[in-house]
């Protein structure tokens, strides 16, 4: 999956730009095709956005869980959370 802007390095070329751009064109058309497969199967729209809150409500509450174990974990090892994830887990902040 791409980085969002903020996590790209400087100077990122127009080429590769590009190449992120047409790989979001190609993910927007596979959601789109997606998403005219469930109405074809009777589903509604109102129903596939109900469905999808759920489960980024969902997504958050375990995210929360996670911050919030991670934050213990540097307290208990006497290090910031910005030092606990990339060296211990290979996580970066934004994940």
């Amino acid at each position: 999956m791409p980085r969002p802007a903020s996590c790209r390095p400087n100077g990122t070329s127009q080429e590769a730009l590009q190449y992120e751009i047409e790989e979001l064109k190609q993910k927007d058309l596979a959601l789109d095709q997606e998403t005219a497969q469930f109405l074809s199967e009777g589903y509604s729209l109102e129903e596939l956005e109900q469905h999808i809150s759920l489960l980024l409500h969902e997504y958050n509450d375990i995210k929360d869980a996670g911050q919030m174990l991670l934050g213990k974990l540097a307290v208990i090892r006497g290090v910031t959370t910005n030092q606990l994830c990339p060296e211990y887990y290979d996580l970066e902040l934004s994940d």
